[in-house]
């Protein structure tokens, strides 16, 4: 493909990605920002979602070449200059490697489950809503093996730009879907054969003594309110000890740590 050269940051061609931290709040329609060089990576191998184009700083073009082939021969790429970057973005882009995402028709939470395989692992969220707990976990869950999460509707959204950058591109491999009530979600996660787990600082057993199962979910709560009780009340609940006098971990480095003890990989 031939890099497109933009010297004007008002051109209609990059106008998806100009001030990027503001219009990051206000979404953008089907679309989502990739940065990094692994991100693009992640990108443009899995498969899972499209990409619009890409826009690269002109001195990091020659180190993109083997991730480049990895895209389709019409996938416009446009080459700045460190001022128009910055001009575009709206702050200063020192990776210099952004790409624009198309979000595509969401999985549906019961479809996802449908299609998951035998043995399977999945995470399942309640009310994360800072964007690096969510990245992060897509990370560890990426690492570790996880075939799916399922995210209630008060999660952030795991392709938020830092969420994405933060999880590493592990949001772009890793098959995500929403789910409304809980209650009916437990249940349809029971009739499909899943042991369920709770991962709390007050469960009732210590995560080195829970099981693995063929099929399992292994739930996640917000930090400081944890999961509800609703929800603690239905399923085993298990804790991470702790020294004496510390009550918990951060909810990222706890999901790697349970995630590390159930995965099979």
């Amino acid at each position: 493909m031939a890099p497109i050269r933009i010297d004007d940051p008002h051109d209609p061609r990059v106008a998806a990605y100009l001030d990027i931290r503001e219009r990051d709040l206000v979404g953008r329609q089907g679309r989502f920002v990739a940065e990094g060089k692994v991100v693009l990576d992640m990108l443009l191998s899995a498969g899972r979602f499209g990409t619009e184009s890409v826009l690269v700083l002109e001195n990091r073009l020659g180190g993109l070449e083997s991730i480049l082939r990895k895209a389709p021969a019409d996938l416009p790429v446009y080459v700045v200059s460190g001022a128009v970057m910055d001009a575009i973005a709206g702050f200063h882009m020192h990776r210099g490697i952004l790409a624009i995402g198309l979000k595509g028709a969401p999985y549906q939470a019961e479809a996802l489950l449908d299609a998951l395989p035998a043995r399977a692992l999945i995470v399942v969220l309640v009310g994360i809503a800072n964007h690096d707990n969510m990245g992060s976990i897509f990370r560890n869950a990426a690492a570790f093996g996880a075939d799916a999460i399922l995210l209630d509707r008060t999660c952030c959204d795991p392709l938020y730009r830092k969420a994405i950058r933060v999880s590493v591109g592990g949001a772009l491999k890793i098959p995500f879907a929403s789910f409304g009530d809980s209650g009916g979600f437990m249940a349809a996660l029971g009739e499909r054969g899943f042991a369920q787990f709770a991962l709390s600082p007050r469960g009732a057993s210590d995560l080195r003594d829970a099981k693995p199962a063929e099929r399992l979910a292994l739930y996640l709560g917000t930090e400081g309110e944890g999961l509800p009780e609703t929800l603690l009340g239905q399923m085993r609940t298990v804790r991470i000890g702790m020294s004496q006098g510390f009550d918990s971990l951060n909810v990222a480095a706890a999901s790697a740590i349970a995630l590390h003890h159930f995965s099979r990989r």
